[in-house]
Protein backbone atom coordinates (compact mmCIF):
# COMPACT_ATOMS: atom_id res chain seq x y z
CA UNK A 1 0.00 0.00 0.00
CA UNK A 2 3.00 1.99 0.82
CA UNK A 3 4.49 1.60 -2.60
CA UNK A 4 1.16 2.70 -4.49
CA UNK A 5 1.21 5.68 -3.11
CA UNK A 6 4.85 6.85 -3.63
CA UNK A 7 3.90 5.70 -7.25
CA UNK A 8 0.90 7.69 -7.35
CA UNK A 9 2.72 11.01 -6.01
CA UNK A 10 5.03 10.28 -8.41
CA UNK A 11 3.23 10.78 -11.31
CA UNK A 12 1.20 13.40 -9.95
CA UNK A 13 4.00 15.34 -9.80
CA UNK A 14 5.20 14.91 -13.55
CA UNK A 15 1.58 15.68 -15.07
CA UNK A 16 1.67 18.80 -12.84
CA UNK A 17 4.90 20.80 -13.41
CA UNK A 18 4.74 21.80 -17.36
CA UNK A 19 7.44 24.65 -18.68
CA UNK A 20 5.85 27.99 -20.79
CA UNK A 21 5.88 27.96 -24.46
CA UNK A 22 5.97 30.27 -27.29
CA UNK A 23 5.30 30.16 -30.76
CA UNK A 24 5.52 33.48 -32.99
CA UNK A 25 3.37 34.00 -36.61
CA UNK A 26 5.78 33.45 -39.50
CA UNK A 27 4.82 37.30 -40.28
CA UNK A 28 4.45 38.35 -37.21
CA UNK A 29 0.86 38.00 -37.16
CA UNK A 30 0.24 36.78 -33.82
CA UNK A 31 2.03 35.53 -31.02
CA UNK A 32 1.14 32.39 -28.91
CA UNK A 33 1.64 31.35 -25.14
CA UNK A 34 0.88 28.16 -23.25
CA UNK A 35 1.04 28.13 -19.70
CA UNK A 36 -0.60 24.75 -17.93
CA UNK A 37 -3.68 24.01 -19.46
CA UNK A 38 -3.93 28.17 -20.73
CA UNK A 39 -3.54 28.95 -24.57
CA UNK A 40 -2.95 32.61 -24.92
CA UNK A 41 -3.12 34.44 -28.52
CA UNK A 42 -2.25 38.14 -29.18
CA UNK A 43 -3.35 39.61 -32.25
CA UNK A 44 -0.10 41.86 -33.17
CA UNK A 45 -1.21 43.86 -35.68
CA UNK A 46 -4.48 44.71 -34.21
CA UNK A 47 -3.22 45.32 -30.66
CA UNK A 48 -5.75 43.02 -28.90
CA UNK A 49 -6.21 39.59 -27.39
CA UNK A 50 -7.34 37.23 -29.90
CA UNK A 51 -10.72 35.03 -28.46
CA UNK A 52 -10.66 31.38 -29.47
CA UNK A 53 -13.20 29.50 -30.87
CA UNK A 54 -14.17 25.71 -30.07
CA UNK A 55 -17.72 24.60 -31.42
CA UNK A 56 -16.66 21.59 -28.75
CA UNK A 57 -17.73 23.90 -26.32
CA UNK A 58 -14.23 23.42 -24.28
CA UNK A 59 -12.26 26.68 -25.43
CA UNK A 60 -8.98 25.63 -23.74
CA UNK A 61 -6.81 22.19 -23.20
CA UNK A 62 -8.19 20.49 -19.91
CA UNK A 63 -4.90 19.59 -18.79
CA UNK A 64 -0.96 20.72 -19.64
CA UNK A 65 -0.07 21.88 -22.59
CA UNK A 66 3.31 20.45 -24.06
CA UNK A 67 3.57 21.61 -27.32
CA UNK A 68 2.26 24.45 -29.88
CA UNK A 69 3.33 25.71 -33.91
CA UNK A 70 2.59 27.54 -36.18
CA UNK A 71 2.38 26.31 -39.89
CA UNK A 72 5.24 27.79 -42.52
CA UNK A 73 2.64 29.60 -44.09
CA UNK A 74 1.01 31.01 -40.44
CA UNK A 75 -2.43 29.79 -41.35
CA UNK A 76 -2.88 26.43 -39.15
CA UNK A 77 -1.42 26.39 -35.50
CA UNK A 78 -1.75 23.56 -33.74
CA UNK A 79 -1.72 23.02 -29.98
CA UNK A 80 -1.84 19.89 -27.99
CA UNK A 81 -0.76 17.94 -24.47
CA UNK A 82 -1.60 15.99 -21.24
CA UNK A 83 -5.26 15.99 -22.11
CA UNK A 84 -4.33 13.73 -25.05
CA UNK A 85 -6.11 16.41 -27.51
CA UNK A 86 -4.38 17.72 -30.45
CA UNK A 87 -5.85 20.79 -31.21
CA UNK A 88 -5.75 22.32 -34.88
CA UNK A 89 -6.68 26.04 -35.25
CA UNK A 90 -7.13 28.12 -38.25
CA UNK A 91 -5.71 31.58 -37.68
CA UNK A 92 -7.43 34.16 -39.85
CA UNK A 93 -10.51 33.22 -37.17
CA UNK A 94 -8.77 31.27 -34.40
CA UNK A 95 -11.60 28.66 -34.36
CA UNK A 96 -10.53 25.18 -33.83
CA UNK A 97 -11.57 23.47 -36.91
CA UNK A 98 -10.69 19.39 -35.72
CA UNK A 99 -9.74 18.07 -32.82
CA UNK A 100 -7.82 14.59 -32.82
CA UNK A 101 -7.60 12.16 -30.04
CA UNK A 102 -4.74 10.57 -29.02
CA UNK A 103 -3.86 7.19 -27.12
CA UNK A 104 -1.31 8.50 -24.74
CA UNK A 105 -0.25 11.82 -23.49
CA UNK A 106 1.07 13.98 -26.41
CA UNK A 107 4.83 15.61 -26.52
CA UNK A 108 5.49 17.06 -29.68
CA UNK A 109 3.86 18.46 -32.75
CA UNK A 110 4.79 19.19 -36.41
CA UNK A 111 2.97 21.17 -39.18
CA UNK A 112 4.34 19.77 -42.99
CA UNK A 113 5.37 23.24 -44.84
CA UNK A 114 2.71 22.53 -47.45
CA UNK A 115 0.09 22.63 -44.21
CA UNK A 116 -1.49 18.48 -46.05
CA UNK A 117 -0.15 17.46 -42.73
CA UNK A 118 -0.19 17.67 -38.76
CA UNK A 119 2.17 14.84 -37.14
CA UNK A 120 2.83 14.59 -33.27
CA UNK A 121 4.31 12.13 -30.72
CA UNK A 122 3.21 10.55 -27.45
CA UNK A 123 5.34 9.69 -24.58
CA UNK A 124 5.14 5.99 -25.87
CA UNK A 125 7.53 6.96 -28.73
CA UNK A 126 4.54 6.45 -31.64
CA UNK A 127 4.44 9.22 -34.11
CA UNK A 128 1.09 9.58 -35.76
CA UNK A 129 0.37 11.39 -38.73
CA UNK A 130 -3.12 13.64 -39.93
CA UNK A 131 -3.91 14.37 -43.20
CA UNK A 132 -5.75 17.75 -43.71
CA UNK A 133 -7.76 18.24 -46.06
CA UNK A 134 -9.12 21.91 -47.78
CA UNK A 135 -11.24 23.94 -45.72
CA UNK A 136 -13.69 26.54 -46.22
CA UNK A 137 -12.93 29.38 -43.14
CA UNK A 138 -16.63 28.25 -41.22
CA UNK A 139 -16.50 24.99 -41.81
CA UNK A 140 -14.93 22.52 -39.33
CA UNK A 141 -12.79 19.31 -40.20
CA UNK A 142 -14.29 15.98 -40.58
CA UNK A 143 -13.03 14.24 -36.99
CA UNK A 144 -10.21 11.61 -38.24
CA UNK A 145 -8.04 9.00 -36.89
CA UNK A 146 -4.80 9.41 -36.27
CA UNK A 147 -2.69 6.49 -37.84
CA UNK A 148 0.24 5.65 -36.98
CA UNK A 149 3.75 5.84 -39.17
CA UNK A 150 7.03 5.08 -36.75
CA UNK A 151 7.92 4.86 -33.74
CA UNK A 152 10.90 4.96 -31.25
CA UNK A 153 10.72 1.60 -29.04
CA UNK A 154 8.81 3.27 -25.81
CA UNK A 155 11.36 6.54 -25.93
CA UNK A 156 9.67 9.92 -24.99
CA UNK A 157 9.97 11.77 -28.50
CA UNK A 158 11.30 15.37 -27.09
CA UNK A 159 11.00 16.71 -30.84
CA UNK A 160 9.53 16.38 -34.02
CA UNK A 161 10.29 18.30 -37.22
CA UNK A 162 9.20 18.11 -41.18
CA UNK A 163 12.07 18.62 -43.20
CA UNK A 164 11.70 21.97 -45.37
CA UNK A 165 11.67 20.53 -48.65
CA UNK A 166 8.32 17.82 -46.76
CA UNK A 167 10.46 14.37 -48.00
CA UNK A 168 11.61 13.83 -44.64
CA UNK A 169 10.34 13.66 -40.63
CA UNK A 170 12.82 13.87 -37.92
CA UNK A 171 12.37 12.69 -34.77
CA UNK A 172 14.32 13.30 -31.43
CA UNK A 173 13.77 11.65 -28.31
CA UNK A 174 14.83 10.91 -24.87
CA UNK A 175 17.51 8.41 -25.29
CA UNK A 176 19.92 10.24 -27.17
CA UNK A 177 18.68 9.65 -30.95
CA UNK A 178 17.36 11.22 -33.67
CA UNK A 179 15.54 10.11 -36.68
CA UNK A 180 15.48 10.75 -40.34
CA UNK A 181 13.05 9.35 -41.88
CA UNK A 182 11.35 9.46 -45.33
CA UNK A 183 7.50 10.82 -45.29
CA UNK A 184 5.44 8.33 -46.83
CA UNK A 185 3.19 9.40 -49.64
CA UNK A 186 0.40 7.48 -47.82
CA UNK A 187 0.94 8.11 -44.50
CA UNK A 188 -1.24 4.80 -43.77
CA UNK A 189 1.44 2.94 -45.17
CA UNK A 190 3.73 3.91 -42.52
CA UNK A 191 6.99 6.09 -42.81
CA UNK A 192 9.30 2.38 -43.00
CA UNK A 193 12.09 3.90 -44.83
CA UNK A 194 14.88 5.22 -42.52
CA UNK A 195 17.03 7.82 -44.29
CA UNK A 196 19.48 8.36 -41.14
CA UNK A 197 20.84 8.47 -37.81
CA UNK A 198 22.49 11.56 -36.59
CA UNK A 199 24.19 9.84 -32.89
CA UNK A 200 26.48 11.91 -31.54
CA UNK A 201 24.24 13.33 -28.07
CA UNK A 202 25.53 11.48 -25.08
CA UNK A 203 21.72 12.92 -23.06
CA UNK A 204 18.65 13.64 -24.22
CA UNK A 205 17.72 15.38 -27.34
CA UNK A 206 15.32 18.24 -26.52
CA UNK A 207 14.94 20.17 -29.54
CA UNK A 208 15.42 20.56 -33.28
CA UNK A 209 15.64 23.12 -35.70
CA UNK A 210 16.73 23.68 -39.69
CA UNK A 211 18.63 26.29 -41.17
CA UNK A 212 19.83 27.32 -44.65
CA UNK A 213 21.72 30.08 -45.56
CA UNK A 214 20.09 32.70 -47.77
CA UNK A 215 22.52 31.89 -51.14
CA UNK A 216 22.36 28.58 -50.50
CA UNK A 217 20.05 25.73 -51.03
CA UNK A 218 21.25 23.09 -48.65
CA UNK A 219 19.06 22.92 -45.19
CA UNK A 220 21.09 21.69 -42.42
CA UNK A 221 19.68 20.81 -39.11
CA UNK A 222 20.28 22.05 -35.05
CA UNK A 223 19.87 20.14 -32.27
CA UNK A 224 20.33 20.91 -28.49
CA UNK A 225 20.60 18.69 -25.58
CA UNK A 226 20.80 17.28 -22.05
CA UNK A 227 24.79 17.08 -22.85
CA UNK A 228 24.90 20.83 -22.53
CA UNK A 229 26.10 20.91 -26.66
CA UNK A 230 24.26 22.43 -29.79
CA UNK A 231 25.49 19.94 -33.10
CA UNK A 232 25.08 20.99 -36.80
CA UNK A 233 24.13 17.92 -38.62
CA UNK A 234 23.93 16.92 -42.46
CA UNK A 235 21.01 15.29 -41.87
CA UNK A 236 20.58 13.56 -45.40
CA UNK A 237 23.86 11.15 -44.39
CA UNK A 238 23.39 11.26 -40.50
CA UNK A 239 27.17 13.31 -40.74
CA UNK A 240 28.31 15.52 -37.49
CA UNK A 241 29.32 18.60 -38.69
CA UNK A 242 30.40 20.82 -35.82
CA UNK A 243 29.56 20.81 -31.94
CA UNK A 244 29.56 23.86 -29.83
CA UNK A 245 29.89 22.85 -25.81
CA UNK A 246 27.89 25.63 -24.64
CA UNK A 247 27.71 25.17 -20.94
CA UNK A 248 30.74 25.85 -21.00
CA UNK A 249 30.43 29.11 -21.77
CA UNK A 250 27.63 29.72 -19.34
CA UNK A 251 30.33 30.74 -16.28
CA UNK A 252 28.11 28.46 -14.50
CA UNK A 253 31.11 25.93 -14.32
CA UNK A 254 33.27 28.11 -12.53
CA UNK A 255 30.97 28.61 -9.51
CA UNK A 256 32.34 27.16 -6.18
CA UNK A 257 29.93 24.39 -6.35
CA UNK A 258 30.25 22.23 -9.63
CA UNK A 259 27.12 22.25 -11.22
CA UNK A 260 24.84 18.97 -12.10
CA UNK A 261 25.13 18.59 -15.93
CA UNK A 262 21.54 18.00 -16.15
CA UNK A 263 20.68 21.69 -14.68
CA UNK A 264 23.00 22.64 -18.06
CA UNK A 265 20.52 21.48 -20.58
CA UNK A 266 19.79 23.12 -23.70
CA UNK A 267 15.84 23.79 -23.17
CA UNK A 268 15.58 25.33 -26.84
CA UNK A 269 17.23 26.87 -29.72
CA UNK A 270 15.82 29.29 -32.72
CA UNK A 271 17.81 30.63 -35.50
CA UNK A 272 17.72 34.02 -37.50
CA UNK A 273 16.53 33.19 -41.69
CA UNK A 274 19.92 33.37 -43.11
CA UNK A 275 21.01 30.88 -40.36
CA UNK A 276 23.76 33.02 -39.40
CA UNK A 277 23.13 33.38 -35.74
CA UNK A 278 21.40 31.03 -33.17
CA UNK A 279 19.84 32.13 -29.79
CA UNK A 280 19.74 29.53 -27.26
CA UNK A 281 18.17 28.35 -23.83
CA UNK A 282 20.11 26.71 -21.16
CA UNK A 283 18.16 25.26 -18.14
CA UNK A 284 20.38 27.60 -15.70
CA UNK A 285 21.29 30.22 -17.71
CA UNK A 286 19.42 33.62 -16.50
CA UNK A 287 19.26 35.41 -20.42
CA UNK A 288 20.13 33.71 -23.82
CA UNK A 289 23.18 32.69 -25.16
CA UNK A 290 24.08 33.64 -29.01
CA UNK A 291 26.01 31.20 -31.23
CA UNK A 292 27.37 32.34 -34.86
CA UNK A 293 27.32 29.87 -37.33
CA UNK A 294 28.81 29.85 -41.07
CA UNK A 295 27.52 27.39 -43.47
CA UNK A 296 30.55 27.58 -45.46
CA UNK A 297 32.67 26.42 -42.86
CA UNK A 298 29.96 24.43 -41.31
CA UNK A 299 31.13 25.50 -38.16
CA UNK A 300 29.43 26.62 -34.78
CA UNK A 301 31.20 29.02 -32.22
CA UNK A 302 30.40 31.26 -29.39
CA UNK A 303 29.51 34.79 -29.52
CA UNK A 304 28.36 35.94 -26.52
CA UNK A 305 25.77 36.25 -23.90
CA UNK A 306 22.76 38.38 -23.20
CA UNK A 307 22.16 38.63 -19.89
CA UNK A 308 18.35 39.98 -18.60
CA UNK A 309 18.73 43.54 -16.69
CA UNK A 310 17.51 43.45 -13.64
CA UNK A 311 15.63 39.40 -13.42
CA UNK A 312 16.33 36.40 -13.06
CA UNK A 313 15.11 35.76 -16.35
CA UNK A 314 15.46 31.68 -17.61
CA UNK A 315 13.92 31.38 -20.46
CA UNK A 316 11.85 27.88 -20.98
CA UNK A 317 11.13 28.47 -24.93
CA UNK A 318 12.18 30.94 -27.81
CA UNK A 319 10.47 31.99 -31.35
CA UNK A 320 11.51 33.89 -33.86
CA UNK A 321 9.56 34.85 -37.03
CA UNK A 322 10.76 35.48 -41.27
CA UNK A 323 9.99 39.24 -41.04
CA UNK A 324 11.07 40.45 -37.99
CA UNK A 325 14.49 41.18 -36.26
CA UNK A 326 13.43 40.21 -32.65
CA UNK A 327 13.60 37.11 -30.61
CA UNK A 328 10.57 36.67 -28.56
CA UNK A 329 11.01 34.36 -24.95
CA UNK A 330 8.98 32.85 -22.45
CA UNK A 331 10.01 31.67 -19.05
CA UNK A 332 7.28 29.49 -16.37
CA UNK A 333 5.90 26.44 -15.11
CA UNK A 334 2.16 25.39 -14.76
CA UNK A 335 2.25 25.73 -11.07
CA UNK A 336 3.24 29.53 -11.20
CA UNK A 337 -0.18 30.52 -9.89
CA UNK A 338 -1.74 34.44 -9.78
CA UNK A 339 -4.14 34.87 -6.87
CA UNK A 340 -7.13 33.67 -9.17
CA UNK A 341 -5.19 30.56 -9.98
CA UNK A 342 -4.32 31.30 -13.71
CA UNK A 343 -0.95 30.31 -14.36
CA UNK A 344 1.68 32.98 -14.82
CA UNK A 345 4.30 33.21 -17.57
CA UNK A 346 6.82 35.60 -18.21
CA UNK A 347 7.15 37.35 -21.62
CA UNK A 348 10.52 39.33 -22.46
CA UNK A 349 11.87 40.16 -26.51
CA UNK A 350 15.19 40.37 -27.87
CA UNK A 351 15.45 43.58 -30.29
CA UNK A 352 18.38 43.04 -33.03
CA UNK A 353 18.01 39.38 -33.47
CA UNK A 354 19.57 39.49 -37.21
CA UNK A 355 22.00 38.56 -39.51
CA UNK A 356 23.68 42.06 -39.49
CA UNK A 357 26.85 42.59 -36.87
CA UNK A 358 26.64 46.18 -36.97
CA UNK A 359 23.24 45.79 -35.02
CA UNK A 360 23.11 46.15 -31.46
CA UNK A 361 21.23 43.31 -29.84
CA UNK A 362 19.43 44.73 -26.39
CA UNK A 363 16.59 43.22 -24.42
CA UNK A 364 13.42 45.74 -25.06
CA UNK A 365 11.86 47.11 -21.73
CA UNK A 366 8.24 45.58 -20.90
CA UNK A 367 7.07 49.69 -22.08
CA UNK A 368 8.54 49.28 -25.25
CA UNK A 369 7.68 45.37 -26.59
CA UNK A 370 4.97 46.10 -29.16
CA UNK A 371 1.13 45.86 -27.54
CA UNK A 372 2.64 46.87 -24.37
CA UNK A 373 0.88 46.53 -21.28
CA UNK A 374 -2.24 44.99 -23.02
CA UNK A 375 0.23 41.93 -24.63
CA UNK A 376 1.58 41.38 -21.30
CA UNK A 377 -1.32 41.15 -19.59
CA UNK A 378 -3.03 38.76 -22.29
CA UNK A 379 0.03 36.59 -22.39
CA UNK A 380 1.60 36.86 -18.81
CA UNK A 381 -1.89 36.61 -17.12
CA UNK A 382 -0.58 39.72 -15.08
CA UNK A 383 1.36 42.76 -16.60
CA UNK A 384 3.36 42.69 -12.98
CA UNK A 385 5.02 39.85 -11.92
CA UNK A 386 7.36 39.45 -8.87
CA UNK A 387 10.99 38.59 -8.77
CA UNK A 388 10.51 35.85 -6.06
CA UNK A 389 7.97 34.11 -8.09
CA UNK A 390 10.40 33.87 -11.36
CA UNK A 391 12.80 31.88 -9.16
CA UNK A 392 9.74 29.84 -7.54
CA UNK A 393 9.62 28.83 -11.88
CA UNK A 394 12.68 28.48 -12.45
CA UNK A 395 13.12 25.98 -10.08
CA UNK A 396 9.75 24.18 -10.80
CA UNK A 397 11.07 24.16 -14.56
CA UNK A 398 14.20 22.26 -13.34
CA UNK A 399 12.41 19.71 -11.77
CA UNK A 400 10.25 19.15 -14.14
CA UNK A 401 12.71 18.86 -16.49
CA UNK A 402 14.69 16.32 -15.04
CA UNK A 403 10.36 14.01 -14.17
CA UNK A 404 9.74 14.20 -18.00
CA UNK A 405 13.34 12.84 -19.23
CA UNK A 406 15.91 12.11 -16.60
CA UNK A 407 15.26 8.15 -16.70
CA UNK A 408 14.55 7.02 -13.40
CA UNK A 409 16.26 4.10 -11.39
CA UNK A 410 13.98 1.81 -9.63
CA UNK A 411 14.92 -1.00 -6.93
CA UNK A 412 14.78 -4.72 -8.46
CA UNK A 413 12.22 -5.59 -6.07
CA UNK A 414 9.60 -2.97 -7.18
CA UNK A 415 9.99 -3.46 -10.72
CA UNK A 416 7.40 -6.49 -10.55
CA UNK A 417 4.55 -3.88 -8.97
CA UNK A 418 5.76 -1.49 -11.15
CA UNK A 419 4.84 -3.55 -14.18
CA UNK A 420 1.53 -4.96 -12.30
CA UNK A 421 0.19 -1.23 -11.81
CA UNK A 422 0.81 -0.23 -16.04
CA UNK A 423 -2.00 1.55 -17.30
CA UNK A 424 -1.04 1.66 -20.86
CA UNK A 425 -2.97 -1.73 -21.84
CA UNK A 426 -6.22 -2.12 -20.22
CA UNK A 427 -7.01 -5.48 -19.39
CA UNK A 428 -10.50 -7.00 -18.78
CA UNK A 429 -11.01 -9.06 -16.03
CA UNK A 430 -13.94 -11.68 -15.92
CA UNK A 431 -13.95 -12.75 -12.00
Amino acid sequence: MEETNIDDCENKHESEVAPALIALHPTHQSVAVAVGSNLRVFNLQEGCAVSLLDESGAHMHKDSIRAIRYGAEGKLFVSAGDDKLVKIWVTDSWRCISSVSSEKRVTAVAISNDGRFVSFADKFGVIYAVEIEAFHENQSLPNKKAVPILAHYCSIITSLEFSPDGRYIISADRDFKIRVSVFPEKPSDGAHEIQSFCLGHTEFVTCLAFISSKDSQQWYLLSGGGDSTVRLWDFSCGSLLDTCHVGSETGLLQSEERMDDSLLAVTDLCATPGGSLIAVAIQSLAGVMLLSCNLSARSLQFARVVPIPGEAFIPTSLAAGSSSNQLWMVMGASTLCASDSAPLARVKVLDGFCESKEQETRVLEDKDIQGGEQLLQTLQGSSFIEKDALSTAAEAVKTAMCNLLIKKQYPSENREFRKRGRNDKKVNKKK
